[in-house]
């Protein structure tokens, strides 16, 4: 599938402060970077660069008014479910890089989710129908809710709320499966058909050798997600991070499927 995302974000800066942001496509077997634009206004001082996971990102330093816009035409191979009879790996058969996503975050409080996760997905079903499993829970019992929660809502809160958006649903999600001993990680996504548009905040776990996507929101195909960034939980993966205080003056993010 041939997908058309860009994003234009506009803030004003009243002193200048550091920022480092995540707009680029995440190049990948999965999926293919055909073109994609940057334009920054003169408040942005920002330049490219390469995290050691692969994650392209800007960094630098904005000031005053700010203008932020990308665009990227993305081919998406299509993308298999996780299969039921995915196998859930020992840890000391993980590569080492997927070690981090079994410890407990600052969103992801998964140490205190031992027991609940020990009760209510049984241990001896395959890790794929263990995830599904967890995921089942999730649409079944926490409601997709604007307003419940905010930044700083953690998986703790969201369980208790059985209310929140996208990050929310990634966080608990994230949580559930770390208490299960499977790695899973937080993903930074554009995505087609989601409602209403913009950043959309999924996950990954890792089974059978490999990382697999999924939204637990089940608002997006995935077929049409498209990856910005990875990490532990909402901090690794935010399209702006700054030093100091910025207004958001505009955002608007869409996909389109071009073929």
């Amino acid at each position: 599938m041939r997908l058309f995302a860009q994003c234009n974000l506009a803030y004003h800066v009243d002193a200048a402060v550091e920022a480092v942001a995540k707009l680029h496509v995440l190049a990948g077997p999965d999926q293919v970077v055909v073109d994609e634009t940057l334009t920054l206004s003169p408040g942005a001082q920002l330049v490219t660069a390469t995290a050691p996971d692969g994650v392209r990102l800007l960094r630098g330093e904005i000031a005053g008014d700010v203008d932020l816009a990308y665009t990227a035409v993305v081919d998406v191979a299509p993308r298999v479910a996780i299969p039921a009879d995915a196998r859930q790996h020992r840890w000391d058969e993980l590569p080492p890089d997927t070690l981090d996503y079994l410890l407990p975050s600052r969103f992801c409080p998964s140490d205190k989710f031992g027991r609940f996760v020990a009760r209510e997905f049984d241990a001896a079903l395959p890790g794929g129908a263990r995830v599904a499993a967890i995921l089942d829970w999730l649409h079944a019992e926490v409601d997709y809710l604007h307003g419940i929660s905010d930044a700083g809502t953690t998986a703790e809160q969201t369980f208790v709320d059985r209310a929140g958006v996208c990050r929310d649903f990634t966080h608990l999600g994230i949580t559930l499966c770390r208490a299960a001993n499977i790695p899973a990680r937080a993903v930074g996504a554009y995505a087609w058909r989601l409602v209403p548009e913009d950043f959309h905040a999924v996950m990954e776990v890792y089974l059978a050798g490999q990382w697999w996507l999924a939204d637990p929101t089940r608002l997006a195909p995935g077929d049409g997600l498209i990856r910005i960034a990875t990490g532990r939980d909402a901090a690794d993966i935010a399209f702006l991070t700054t030093g100091g205080a910025v207004r958001q003056i505009a955002m608007t993010v869409s996909v389109a499927r071009l073929d």
